[in-house]
């Protein structure tokens, strides 16, 4: 059983409670409760979890498949096909609806698994002291009220506030978006602290990276703030994209011109050429059948299935089918800063030294890169003062750095201090000479009221010292002097640390003092105001280099980017800074709160950076973008992304060191983490979404040309050219087989050169309906003239229809190369060589069609018969004559400024 939703009784503020007053709310005491007590509290609160996502089950999700206004017509054809005996048409419609509804169940077969990645980020077990006794117990039988013991390396289970806290540390990234592991105490904190400021408060689902804590449970399930995440994700509708919009408003419009037409027809054919009831109905039937292009689902099926598998030997794997199209549409794109446009590596940048400032290049905790003074190189080993910085940074240290020859450099320890241990290497130090020449003998952890870590040392030659690191402002209070002997500058160096500071970066200072040969231990007491500044390190999780070079590449083809992050504002307008970003007016957290929705929406447009962002504020900020009308990508790596990639047009999770919680709720995931992947993405999602508009226009002209030669033998008293069966033959067969080879076609020149579509332009803009009206007009008159010439020469009903289908396809066939390019002219080179599925597809048809015409399965089943070479001839030559006529529209085009295709 999960935990139910909590009660409409407000919560008291925990992390602005003393730890009595906590303990008194909560009814225990430091021994923990009674298991009597805990059992009832379990049947009151319910389990530590969270509750499973309601879905769809196969069935419904099948019967889903059907409902479209052009199935809805398609049925009502094909059952009417059969009330009347016609059971070779009302089979051939029946085999279409279901193919097309296989298709479309198998690739939506996928469920959205937010909810489930959610709860699989709480801990599985729990140490917790019950009666006085210590316990391990499976974490979903939590309590509020339960004392939990945590330690190093630990997955917190539930919601606690810190009891008793010792060196602890926490990972908060996934939750707040934090590079650095979060310093926790047992002190309250102002109740309007934002969640990453509440540092008496340990999340659950958070990972304690140093340190050992007790804290009583405040809640669990969805009374955590992973359970609050969890009802946003839960609450987010999932939007329709654009290309779903686009197709159901084209179907719509379509069905409604198909029954309008249909309906003028009957009455025209009734009423003016006296025709019997039946044979007018079955026509009109047969001008449905011709007019609903019941192939385009599958074909924009499958052209969306091939850009998603191009898509992921590009690093980018598609959850979702439409989302392929959406990313060709997206106007804004909003990204996590943590892990996606940084590496969320912490790196040393700049190095502080008594008489010079270095920089250091290189990013991550691979030891590539160097310093450089005044933007020379310098030789590390040469610079005295340098290497004794390094070496203390190297020795005062806990962490490790270890190279897999697969995933590279790996840390294990904290980031800050894996920066610092990259930094020596950097320097041409190796760690374990260094730790054997100068081993340590004791040391003072970092804690958050000193501020600083100390380790004392003995080389081997009777020599001892403490290497201090820390917060710049304590360390300084110690010293008295730097390495060249010189009084401490104190104004100086205070100017330099917020210098660096004002740059993003986060200062340490690093320090040394003489100690007696003797000493075997230390404690605070040993470290006065006597040690040596040894100089200061600025450290940054740096902007990936080709995020940089990805978020130009996105705002040259139209695209605005922002930056929501969870760290503070300072460190965001740097990274914003070094992104290309418009970080002049950073929009935090507290500001979001402030404003209203209509104040929101204009700062939104105003700026690029958002710092101090929880997860209610990614969603409003989404919000507020959709509501001007942008198409919003929103990308992220952690928990508190997951509400805002599920509510964005489309969102994109980091797959390599992303969370489940994110990487369920987006449509997008990225293998390779890179945000430099996005531009690629977009650039495919254009050239998906001119593929599909490919394929409109060229089933349309098809579907508008069997109408039309209806139409027009209606109009005037005449036979059929085609029959329903045959219709469909041309529909199914030959337009997804052609049509499937513009699914391969490469980008159109210049495709990530203009500006994103407007969100509510049409499916087909003037010049492109324009284009259809015209084909379809051409296929009107060459099928209806070879089908007249054939009557003409004294050939069958059944001969005529024959050459008049294969004029349909003759005519299709030559258009596919038309169509390959909006106008480009089809006398080219690349027409024959850009494309070759084109060519085996063409290949493929021709056969298919000789098929249709001579093998005598197929002539009995579609009424066809088999043509003279003198019928070949007429065909082929109507079928130039139409190809001519498209060139010459297409050189026209080419003349005027038509506007936007």
């Amino acid at each position: 059983m999960a935990s139910p939703p909590p009660t409409a009784e407000k919560s008291p503020v925990w992390h602005a409670l003393p730890v009595a007053d906590v303990l008194r709310a909560l009814a225990v005491t430091q021994t923990g409760l009674a298991p009597q007590e805990a059992a009832q509290r379990l049947a009151r609160h319910g389990r530590n979890a969270l509750p499973p996502a309601q879905r769809h089950g196969p069935w419904r999700r099948f019967a889903l498949q059907f409902h479209n206004p052009l199935i809805y017509v398609l049925l009502a054809a094909g059952l009417i096909t059969f009330t009347l005996a016609d059971y070779i048409d009302a089979g051939v419609i029946a085999a279409v609806v279901l193919i097309n509804a296989a298709i479309g169940f198998i690739q939506e077969g996928k469920a959205e698994k937010a909810l489930e990645a959610v709860s699989a980020m709480l801990a599985s077990r729990a140490m917790v002291i019950r009666a006085g006794e210590r316990h391990e117990v499976d974490a979903t039988l939590l309590v509020p009220g339960d004392i939990v013991l945590l330690e190093a390396g630990a997955r917190v289970p539930a919601d606690l506030r810190l009891l008793r806290v010792k060196n602890l540390r926490i990972n908060e990234a996934a939750l707040t978006g934090e590079s650095l592991p979060a310093d926790k105490g047992s002190e309250p904190v102002a109740s309007a602290a934002p969640i990453g400021d509440r540092s008496c408060l340990a999340f659950s689902g958070t990972v304690v990276n140093s340190g050992q804590a007790q804290g009583v449970v405040v809640g669990t399930g969805q009374a955590t703030e992973i359970g609050r995440i969890g009802r946003l994700v839960g609450g987010v509708h999932t939007l329709a994209t654009p290309l779903t919009r686009r197709l159901d408003q084209f179907a719509r419009q379509i069905t409604l011109f198909i029954l309008v037409v249909g309906l003028i027809t009957f009455l025209y054919g009734r009423l003016v050429h006296q025709m019997p009831a039946l044979e007018i109905f079955l026509a009109v039937v047969g001008l449905a059948v011709a007019a609903i292009p019941e192939g385009l689902p599958a074909i924009v099926t499958i052209v969306l299935a091939i850009g998603t598998r191009v898509m992921a030997g590009k690093h980018a794997i598609i959850r979702r089918l439409p989302a392929v199209e959406t990313l060709g549409s997206v106007t804004v794109i909003c990204s996590d800063k943590t892990g996606t446009l940084t590496r969320n590596e912490m790196t040393a940048v700049r190095v502080m030294l008594p008489t010079a400032t270095l920089a250091v290049s290189g990013a991550g905790y691979a030891p590539e890169g160097g310093f450089l003074c005044d933007g020379e190189p310098i030789d590390p080993l040469g610079d005295i003062a340098l290497q004794r910085l390094v070496r203390c940074a190297l020795l005062c240290n806990d962490a490790q750095l270890r190279h897999d020859p697969t995933s590279g450099w790996q840390l294990l320890g904290d980031p800050t201090e894996g920066a610092l241990q990259t930094l020596a290497r950097k320097a041409g130090l190796d760690p374990a000479e260094v730790a054997a020449a100068q081993p340590r003998v004791d040391e003072i952890p970092f804690e958050s009221e000193h501020r600083l870590m100390a380790t004392l040392h003995h080389d081997h030659a009777g020599h001892a010292e403490v290497l201090l690191k820390g917060a710049p402002e304590r360390i300084l209070d110690l010293c008295v002097q730097d390495t060249g002997g010189r009084p401490l500058d104190r104004a100086a160096w205070d100017q330099r640390m917020h210098a660096a500071a004002a740059a993003g970066q986060r200062v340490l200072a690093l320090a040394r003092c003489e100690m007696p040969a003797t000493t075997t231990s230390l404690s605070m007491v040993d470290i006065g105001w006597r040690s040596t500044l040894l100089g200061m390190v600025g450290l940054i999780d740096p902007p990936r280099e080709e995020a940089i070079a990805a978020v130009a590449e996105c705002q040259h083809a139209g695209l605005r980017v922002k930056m929501i992050t969870g760290d503070h504002a300072v460190t965001a307008a740097a990274i914003g800074r070094q992104l290309g970003l418009n970080a002049e007016r950073v929009l935090t957290g507290d500001m979001v709160d402030a404003l209203d929705d209509d104040a929101l929406r204009r700062r939104a447009r105003e700026t690029d950076v958002i710092a101090r962002a929880s997860p209610e504020h990614k969603l409003r900020l989404v919000a507020a973008l959709q509501a001007q009308g942008e198409l919003v990508a929103m990308t992220g790596d952690g928990v508190n992304d997951a509400p805002a990639l599920k509510a964005a047009d489309i969102g994109v999770a980091m797959g390599d060191k992303g969370t489940d919680a994110a990487r369920e709720a987006a449509d997008l995931v990225l293998t390779d983490d890179n945000f430099a992947t996005i531009a690629q993405a977009v650039r495919e999602g254009r050239v998906v979404f001119d593929n599909v508009k490919k394929s409109l226009l060229f089933i349309l002209p098809t579907n508008g040309g069997e109408a039309g030669v209806i139409l027009l033998a209606v109009f005037l008293g005449l036979a059929l050219p085609v029959t329903a069966g045959q219709i469909l033959w041309v529909n199914m067969i030959t337009a997804v087989t052609l049509a499937l080879a513009l699914a391969f076609e490469p980008a159109e020149p210049g495709v990530m050169q203009r500006p994103p579509r407007r969100p509510g332009e049409a499916l087909i803009t003037r010049v492109l309906a324009a284009r259809i009206a015209y084909v379809s007009a051409l296929m009107v008159v060459v099928t209806f003239s070879v089908f007249e010439w054939e009557l003409a020469r004294g050939s069958s009903v059944e001969t005529a229809r024959t050459a008049a289908v294969n004029m349909l396809v003759v005519g299709e066939l030559l258009y596919l190369f038309h169509v390959r390019h909006f106008t480009a002219s089809a006398f080219t080179r690349e027409t024959l060589t850009g494309n070759p599925v084109a060519l085996w597809v063409s290949a493929t048809l021709i056969a298919f069609q000789l098929l249709f015409t001579y093998a005598p399965a197929l002539q009995e089943m579609f009424q066809s018969e088999g043509l003279d070479a003198a019928s070949w001839l007429v065909i082929l030559a109507l079928g130039a004559g139409q190809f001519l006529a498209v060139e010459a529209e297409k050189a026209v085009l080419r003349r005027l400024p038509v506007g936007r295709l």
